[in-house]
């Protein structure tokens, strides 16, 4: 199952996306009036059964999945292969434990929407192509074996980064929540279908031109790991959002380096989930 929110007629809903177009109901927005809202009901609901009404792709302006009412985790340098390329191919240099930061929820935009290039502020604007999980069951202290139990779905996520103000400010937080930095989406896909979340291939491409061209056995800490590790004395809850690592191929990586200038286009695919795609522009 596909899930998305997008805006019809100036109003805004949510559905499922099959391969003719959007299901969705405005009966069930009344009482479930974005998609958070039934991640944390998911278990109540019967989707297939409740959306009774239909639009083409073509007639909707889509929309982030949802706007997170947290800060999105993320997870740096959780590629082998972009932990080496970020630090001259140092092997020291692959994490013994994740790096843990976060984003804006304020930063969030969805398909087709811009990426502001925040000229007057980095002229250092990168890209990174990520997996993001949606926890759809409030837990804690959640063991490895259980932790996939604790998903509801899977969608992608762009941690749009401005790596000098990384350089400037010594931490993450600051170069990764400019406005626009966290294009997110278009759909969230229900983990069940999703056989196994650690092995997808997930490509990069600017312009056309394939720049990130990995796999999620790349991992160093798998998606069961990051769960386990960030609900060790900390509430997970439905609709929190884990940005899981980027592969090798970001800008950075390059010699010399290859940012992002306005009127790029950035797509990002994920096998089993679509794609997301956005333009910067000044």
């Amino acid at each position: 199952m596909k899930l998305l929110s997008f805006q019809l007629e100036g109003t805004t809903h949510w559905g499922i996306l099959k391969d003719d177009g959007i299901y969705y109901s405005d009966h069930l927005m009344t009482y479930f009036p974005n998609l958070l809202s039934v991640i944390q009901n998911f278990h109540h609901l019967n989707l297939e059964q409740d959306l009774n009404k239909f639009v083409t792709l073509d007639e909707v302006n889509i929309l982030p999945p949802y706007q997170p009412n947290k800060n999105i985790m993320c997870i740096g340098k959780n590629y082998r292969e972009h932990a080496l390329e970020m630090t001259s191919n140092d092997p020291t240099s692959i994490p013994k434990a994740p790096v843990v930061f976060t984003k804006s929820p304020t930063c969030v935009i969805g398909q087709d929407q811009t990426i502001l290039a925040h000229t007057n502020v980095t002229n250092q604007l990168d890209y990174e192509g990520e997996l993001a999980v949606v926890i759809g069951k409030k837990g804690i202290n959640i063991s490895k074996e259980e932790a996939l139990d604790f998903v509801f779905g899977y969608t992608i996520l762009n941690d749009i980064t401005a790596r000098d103000l990384q350089k400037k400010h010594q931490q993450f937080f600051k170069g990764k929540s400019l406005d626009t930095f966290a294009p997110f989406g278009p759909v969230i896909i229900s983990a069940d279908e999703i056989p196994d979340v650690q092995n997808l291939h997930i490509q990069t491409k600017v312009n056309d031109e394939v720049r990130q061209d990995g796999n999620t056995n790349d991992m160093i800490f798998s998606v069961a790991d990051l769960i386990e590790v960030l609900s060790e004395g900390m509430t997970l809850e439905p609709g929190d959002v884990i940005a899981t690592g980027t592969p090798s191929g970001v800008g950075k990586g390059f010699s010399p380096p290859r940012f992002l200038n306005p009127g790029d286009q950035v797509s990002i695919t994920i096998e089993g989930i679509g794609t997301l795609q956005n333009i910067v522009k000044e």
